[in-house]
């Protein structure tokens, strides 16, 4: 479910012909209220997995405008950027776009989106923290949020119950105490909580859990903030859980964790909801044991509440130099409106809002990731972010700590010295 941020995004040279289409556009005006034909780009996951949703959209559209001819475009997501960058620089806009939720800032940094009326599109007064932020720029709303995915902890109910534990942890503390449990029963050639130590998704849960930030805004202009004392202190606690319980390579990323716990060599991940599950498959569980004997839990925070997770998930754009703007609103709320979210929370996705997530909360099979979205965070809506991402500035920095390179309090002052050179910078 995460999008990686396409730094430098390459829409540079379109720039001034997209400057000088202006308007308020999209759910904020009628520009192309009277369109013949609207093409919506969408990724191969909707064509794939619920084309009825599309379908439905597509006929709730026409019905109110007979003879409206909708088309259809299916992109893998490494290519759809590529294609849309080189798109924006022409006349052939697309009227709808979907876009992961990290890619969406580059763009609306650089203009690329109408605004919306976000009054103008069902729940959104009630749409997760964690989504809004992704659509949201300077106080404007230029995307809908489309679905979620979050992040739970998954562990070894087998490997808990030899050291007598039960039942999933309910606090932090009971956590760690099941960990240091397995953790000296089963030795150092074994990570109780295999955690990867540069995946600053989980990191930065720390530091927001301790009430911390990434970077803060004040003014109009951002600040690196991880040398805060509540950021160092989230910082201290993730390098603890690192020093504690993480006996793998500590110069590693997440993107194969999955990969690593079907090994059987760790007891607990905190991971996308989808990993445990797919580190069970019988292509990845090589130790044979994980199947049917993993079990999913909300993070505990050492706040004493949830953990704050990071949301990936999609969103819906208008570009600006659509031609059909308000029928590419009215499509985009036909999609994801609340006949739209039930469809999609059926095939497994999280919604967009929490008045359907509350929903999920009442079934034992969604209760888990349901109740880890209610509290979340996103990064840093600044205009240069996406050059803090390129030059991998976190992971440096949680490398560093991990392992044991440079001291928090350091390597935090030389990760913030690096994020404000360029987050200002468009």
């Amino acid at each position: 479910m995460k999008r990686k941020l396409t730094a430098a995004i390459g829409i540079a040279g379109m720039m001034v012909s997209i400057a000088a289409c202006g308007g308020e556009g999209g759910g904020g005006s009628d520009k192309g209220a009277d369109a013949k034909e609207l093409t919506v780009w969408l990724t191969v996951d909707a064509q794939n997995n619920w084309p009825a949703l599309v379908k439905a959209a597509d006929a709730a559209v026409q019905k109110k405008h007979p003879g409206l001819k909708i088309n259809h475009e299916y992109y893998g997501w490494p290519d759809k950027n590529a294609k849309l960058d080189a798109v924006l620089a022409t006349d052939k806009a697309p009227d709808v776009v979907e876009m992961g939720n990290t890619e969406m800032l580059g763009y609306m940094v650089k203009g690329a989106f109408a605004p919306l009326d976000q009054a103008k599109f069902d729940n959104s007064d009630a749409w997760l923290d964690g989504l809004k932020a992704s659509v949201t720029y300077e106080g404007k709303i230029y995307g809908v949020p489309y679905y979620a995915g979050g992040r739970v902890a998954n562990w070894r109910k087998d490997v808990a119950a030899s050291v007598g534990v039960k039942s999933t942890p309910k606090t932090y503390q009971e956590l760690t105490a099941a960990l240091d449990k397995i953790q000296k029963k089963r030795g150092d050639k074994f990570s109780a909580w295999y955690q990867p130590t540069r995946d600053w998704y989980a990191a930065m849960s720390f530091v927001y859990d301790a009430g911390g930030a990434i970077a803060t805004e004040s003014g109009g202009r951002w600040k690196a903030s991880l040398s805060s004392p509540e950021s160092l202190k989230g910082l201290k606690e993730f390098k603890n859980v690192v020093d504690s319980y993480m006996h793998g390579d500590k110069t590693k990323d997440e993107s194969d964790r999955y990969i690593v716990y079907g090994q059987g060599k760790s007891a607990m991940i905190f991971a996308a909801a989808w990993e445990g599950a797919t580190a069970e498959d019988p292509k990845n569980d090589k130790s044979g044991k994980l199947k049917g004997n993993l079990e999913n839990f909300v993070m505990p925070g050492p706040s004493g509440k949830n953990m704050p997770v990071f949301l990936g998930g999609s969103d819906l754009a208008v570009p600006v130099k659509s031609d059909a703007q308000a029928l590419a609103a009215e499509w985009i709320n036909a999609f994801t409106g609340s006949s739209g979210q039930k469809g999609l929370m059926a095939k497994g996705n999280l919604p967009n809002n929490k008045t359907d997530l509350a929903t999920l909360k009442n079934d034992p099979k969604t209760a888990v990731p349901a109740t880890a979205a209610e509290s979340s965070w996103f990064v840093p809506m600044a205009p240069g972010w996406g050059q803090v991402e390129k030059a991998q500035v976190l992971q440096t920095m949680l490398q560093s700590i991990g392992t044991g390179k440079k001291s928090v309090e350091a390597a935090a002052k030389e990760a913030d010295a690096a994020i404000d050179k360029v987050i200002n910078t468009k």
